[in-house]
This record gives C-alpha cells, structure tokens and sequence, in this order.
C-alpha cells in the first residue's frame, strides 16, 4: 500500500509520524505523494481552535483524491481524533480508522488488517496506564537520519489538569517510559551516527512520577543519556516550570553536552492569572527558576509559551505580562490569543476578553518579543561558536552555498561555504557576523568535522 501522512501540531506529533511511517515501511508499505496515496493520516492537534478546523478542512481536500479506487481510505489519529473519535466515521465515511496518543502504537496492525479487508472500521481510542513500549521497526539495523538529528519519547500524557488546556483529555494521565528502554533507545541513535538528541515529552520534569516510574528521576536520565559516549548535544523539551528540580537546572552547569537552552512555559505574568489557569506556581518562583538557571549556565538561552486574553485577565494582569517578558529577556516566544477548547475548566470561567482586545494585546506583546530577540542576537555578534549543519539554505545568494546550521542554543545560522555538498550533520566552527530579525550569519572559521 502506498501512504501519505499529513502531521500538525507539537514535536510529539512529528516524532509520532516519523515512527509511523517506519512502522509501516518495514511491513512492506510505501511512502507517496498526496497524488498516488491509497491511504492518507492525518495526525492531529487540538491545543487550539484553529489547528482543529483545519483537520476538517483536510478531510475535505483530500476527499477528492479518495475518489479514485473505493479501495482507498482515510485515518485520524492524534489529539483531535482521540477528541472526536467515532464521529468521524459519521461525518466522513471514508475515514476507517481513528486512534489517540495511546492508540498509535496499534495503528500499523490496524491499517494492515482495514487493507486487507479484515477490518471494515477501527477505533483505538483507550487509555493505558502504563507506558506500552511500541515495535521497533529498526530492530534488526538501526539507520542514522541524515541530518544525525533524532527525537526520543520518553512519557506520555500529563497530570497538571491546568484550567485551559486539553492535553490531559486527549493524551490521557502521564505515563513515563522505562528509563533503561529510553537509554537504550539513545545509545543505538548515537551508535548509528547520531550526533543530536532531543528528549520529548508532554512534562519532562515530572518523568517517573507516576505509576509506571522505578525510582529514576528526570535528572538522573539526563546524567545517563548524556554519558553515551559519541553524543555531541542533547536537549528536551517542554518542562512545566512546577516540577523542575534542583538537580535538573544543575545539570545546566555540570553536562557538557547538554545545550543551553530551556523552553520553560510561563503563559501569564499575573498570579492572578496564572491561578485561574492552575499553574501552581507564582512569578517570584518562576523568577527565582531563572535565576538558578542563569547561576548554573550563565549563556543559557530561554523561551516560552505566553497565552493572551485569557477569561479575567485586565490591562494591568497583561501590564505584568509585558513587564515580565522585558524583564527576563526571552530570546523567542510562542504567544497566542486564548481560545475555548471542550471540556477543560475554562471554558466556563468569566468574563471573556474581547477578541479585539485579545488581538491587540497579542500584537503588542510580539512586537516587543521581536524587539528583545533583535537585542539577544545583535549582542552575539562577533562571537565564536559551532554550527550543526541541517541542510542548505531557503536564501542562496552570491558565489557559494548557503548552509543553515544551529548553533547549542538551538539558534538559527546561515554560514556562507564552497561546499555545494556533504555537510548535513557536520560541526562547522563559525564566528557571528550579523544578526537578522530571528536568525544569525556567520563565517567559517574551521574544518566541519
């Protein structure tokens, strides 16, 4: 059978595809354009309201490839299809399979039985306490991703329950992977070439915490994937600022290959906020995070979430908002405007912020991320660093080729080279030339190794 699979949403989903689409190869099936599919997933997010609608808006484009062969069908999987699950069986016939987070690890058996005939629909739509370990599809011979770049899963689900969110309802309660299955998985990455990971999960922080946890904490994971011996950077992503541990931002300035840089979710600058969204934590203890951090790693690099117009929050709650994105100098931020997802606990909170006020708010809130991303990156210039190569890049101009790179902080660097080619997954030591608006120039100044 040929496939197409169609991701949107978080890294996780990414990471979801990829393993997906291995699992399938290795049973025979074959990767294809949107043109020659016979069987198309859409893997899904339902954070916010906008990447939902355009689920439904795919299922009706790609309706119309469908109409080729009765024999071609459709699947749904992620955080929408756990959300809606059988109902779009109802709504779009052509869709045969619908599976959640937890469901996923089932899903290759499932589309090869629906192919065959065996199945007429299937739904995967239970949660699992325990972390259920999926095939390997890579068993038998490890293969290294060419940009020697991989991702790693090491839970699922969270526990927070914070008042806006929809993560817990359509990936079920946390269930952490077994470390030793986590360390493993890493060490056959590193053997393969790898020279990157990144370690995923809906909260890293609070890994082994739950019932499927063996005593290993996140910062004991940390020391044992940051021992194999070959691994250049290893990073992870998202933390709740709740659960980080002493140990953890400690490991900032005792790990060499971990890179400095911390995605850390602050969503409000207001208390008041920020305990109507259940956060449980307060400004000063999410200050007081940073500060350790910096302590630990004085050039880590930090980002956020930042969420606007949420129900209750007044001019001065967004004046603090403002105020603490000034103050702590994000180098980058995802902000967007707050918007009712099913089920969760704000939905019923009042009052509703205008949307135009919403908007507004949004708009100045990125100006001034822009400003302050401008400032981080114009005050790297001149400075020596190492970029890992990840491909060519959008923008040739001039004599030579253009390559796009990141430097340990995960910031973006367009390096000008002879190479025409061969430098994915290389170091290539540069110096900063000039700072962009959200990425960086920089020169050669050795050989890629």
């Amino acid at each position: 059978m040929k496939f197409h699979i169609i991701t949107f949403g978080c890294q996780m989903n990414v990471h979801d595809s990829d393993w997906l689409t291995r699992a399938l190869e290795s049973r025979g099936w074959e990767v294809a354009d949107e043109n020659s599919a016979q069987v198309y997933i859409l893997n899904t997010c339902s954070v916010r309201d906008k990447p939902e609608q355009k689920v439904y808006s795919e299922l009706g484009r790609v309706a119309a490839h469908l109409k080729r062969d009765e024999n071609m069908f459709a699947a749904v999987g992620g955080c929408v299809g756990q959300q809606i699950g059988k109902g779009f069986f109802e709504r779009f016939p052509f869709v045969k399979l619908v599976f959640g987070s937890d469901g996923i690890a089932n899903a290759p058996n499932a589309l090869e039985r629906i192919a065959e005939g065996a199945d007429d629909r299937v739904a995967l739509l239970d949660f699992v306490s325990i972390y259920e370990e999926r095939e390997n599809p890579e068993e038998r011979t490890v293969t290294m991703p060419e940009s020697r770049q991989a991702f790693v899963n090491i839970m699922q689900g969270c526990d927070n329950f914070c008042s806006y969110c929809i993560v817990p309802y359509t990936r079920g309660r946390q269930k952490s992977r077994h470390p030793e299955a986590v360390v493993e998985e890493c060490r056959a990455l590193v053997k393969s070439g790898v020279r990157e990971i990144t370690l995923l999960g809906q909260n890293v922080n609070s890994f082994g915490k739950d019932k499927g946890g063996v005593g290993v904490s996140f910062a004991d994971l940390l020391h044992s994937v940051a021992g194999i011996e070959g691994l250049d950077r290893l990073r992870f992503t998202t933390s709740h600022p709740k659960d980080i541990a002493p140990e953890v931002k400690a490991a900032f300035g005792e790990l060499e290959n971990l890179c400095p840089s911390l995605h850390l979710p602050m969503q409000a600058g207001s208390d008041l906020v920020l305990k109507a969204m259940r956060r449980k934590y307060t400004i000063e203890h999410y200050l007081s995070i940073v500060d350790d951090l910096k302590k630990a790693r004085p050039d880590i690099s930090l980002t956020t979430d930042l969420i606007v117009g949420f129900p209750g929050e007044t001019e001065e709650d967004f004046a603090q908002t403002l105020e603490m994105v000034e103050r702590i100098g994000f180098e980058s931020s995802f902000s967007f405007k707050y918007s009712d997802r099913p089920g969760v606990a704000a939905v019923n909170m009042e009052p509703k912020v205008e949307a135009k006020d919403a908007k507004e708010r949004l708009m100045r809130l990125q100006t001034l991320q822009n400003n302050i991303t401008k400032k981080c990156l114009e005050n790297l210039e001149g400075r020596e660093t190492v970029a890992f190569i990840e491909g060519k890049s959008r923008q040739q101009r001039g004599d030579y080729t253009w390559w796009k790179g990141r430097d340990p902080a995960g910031r973006i660097i367009n390096v000008e080279m002879e190479e025409s080619d061969g430098l994915v997954g290389l170091m290539v030591p540069v110096r900063i030339t000039e700072a962009k608006n959200h990425s960086l120039l920089g020169k050669r100044i050795g050989k890629p190794w």
